[in-house]
Formats: C-alpha cells, structure tokens, sequence
C-alpha cells in the first residue's frame, strides 16, 4: 500500500469521484443484514474525505444514493436515509477541521423532508469552507441529470433565452446539476464491480477508471493514495498520440 510520501503533490487529480459499492456483500461475510454493511462503512468515508483534504484534491464526489436504489426495499431505503444524514451530521466537525465544503446533486424532491432539511443545515454550515469540496451524488443519476438539461435547455430555447444555433456542448455543461465542479480525473470504484452504473456518464468522458475487489468498509486512506498513485503513473492523451504528449 502507498502512503502519502509516495504521491507526487504537483500532479494530484483536481477531482476524484467514488462509486462505494460492497457494503451488503461484506455485512454477509459478517452473517449480518446489509443495513449493518452502510453502518461499518462511515469510517471508510471519513478516510476517503480525510485523504483527499491531505492531498489537496479541489473536489470529491461520492456516489451515495442512485435513483435506482430508490426499488431496494423499503426497510434498507429508511435505514440507509436515517444513516446518511446521521453520518454526516456527526462527521460536520471533521469537515469543518479539514476545511471541507459540502454539497449535494440529485433529486432531493425525492428525499424524505426531514432528510433535506438536516442537509441543507449541514451545507450551510460548511459553506464557507475553501478546501476540498465534498459532493454526495444523492438520489440521482446520470440520465436524470442530463435529461433535467435538457428540460432547462428546450425551455430557454423556447422563450428566447438562448438560441438553438448557439448551442453546444458547453451549453450542456452549464445545465448540468454537476456545472460548478470539473470533471472527474480519477474514478475509483470497489467491490470488484467493472462499470459506471449511471454515475457522471458526461463527463467521465476522460476520465480514468482505478477497479478494486477491496469492498468498501474496508477503504482507508492508504487505498485512496494507491489509486492516485496508479492515475500518476498513466499517460493521458485525449486523443492525441503519446509522442505529441511527451512533446508539449
């Protein structure tokens, strides 16, 4: 495993974002409920937002709660609502010593009242914080995002706001949930799964993927620094050839 010392601090990615999967596979390796696999893994995400804040990363998001999860039963849904705002409530400290801003995309309308309304709290009082910005991606999912865009984009188009000629990709960018950060430089997902299940499919468009069988309670700092340094150790062309990248 890396440690901090081995990660070159000039060239660390601006965002990392996290798909956290493997939390009801290791509650069955523990003969425990899925629910008790959300419970153990808040440590794992106080590792992943220390780690980043150490390594100066501008922007951190992680893939909390999918439109999709919404169909899991009814018992987990409850528990995993209580348990996400619970987690961040009592990590607000630590994002305040770490100079962690914290925001939320997705659907919130979805969400249960009370839920958003301790959210909302929570990112007002880390608002004014100007280190790494944690974003949970809560209820949501890539689909909804763009096609939300799109929504916003046919509506201006319609009363005059913007033109149709005029629009482009970074029209598109700028209606996205996503507008105020970059895109991903680094993908890390656990558990051993290899896809993107429906998270910042715009723009992962270069983004590099970091797969792992590690399940996610088991995260720690020492396995965030593994996967940048596995993204310092690649060369990204952006369609380019490697000679023109070694050239510039």
């Amino acid at each position: 495993m890396k440690k901090i010392e081995d990660i070159d601090l000039s060239r660390v990615p601006r965002h990392v974002a996290i798909i956290m999967d493997g939390n009801g596979r290791w509650a069955q390796k523990q003969s425990q409920i899925r629910l008790f696999g959300h419970q153990h893994a808040t440590q794992a995400v106080r590792e992943a937002v220390e780690a980043a804040a150490r390594l100066h990363v501008g922007f951190l998001t992680l893939y909390t709660f999918s439109t999709e999860n919404w169909n899991r039963p009814k018992a987990e849904v409850d528990g995993l609502m209580q348990l996400i705002v619970k987690t961040v409530d009592e990590e607000t400290p630590t994002l305040m010593k770490n100079n962690v801003r914290m925001r939320v995309v997705g659907d919130t309308s979805r969400l249960p009242e009370a839920s958003w309304r301790s959210l909302q709290q929570i990112i007002a009082t880390t608002s004014g914080n100007t280190g790494t910005t944690l974003t949970l991606a809560l209820s949501y999912s890539s689909r909804w995002e763009i096609a939300e865009a799109l929504k916003g984009i046919v509506g201006d188009a319609a009363n005059g706001t913007i033109k149709k000629e005029d629009i482009d990709e970074e029209t598109l960018r700028n209606y996205l949930a996503t507008n105020y950060m970059p895109d991903p430089d680094l993908l890390i997902r656990t558990g051993g799964e290899l896809r993107v299940s429906n998270f910042l499919l715009w723009q992962m468009a270069y983004t590099e993927f970091y797969f792992t069988d590690l399940l996610w309670p088991d995260f720690r700092q020492e396995h965030f620094f593994e996967a940048v340094y596995d993204f310092q150790n690649r060369q990204r062309r952006y369609g380019k050839t490697g000679e023109q990248v070694k050239g510039k």
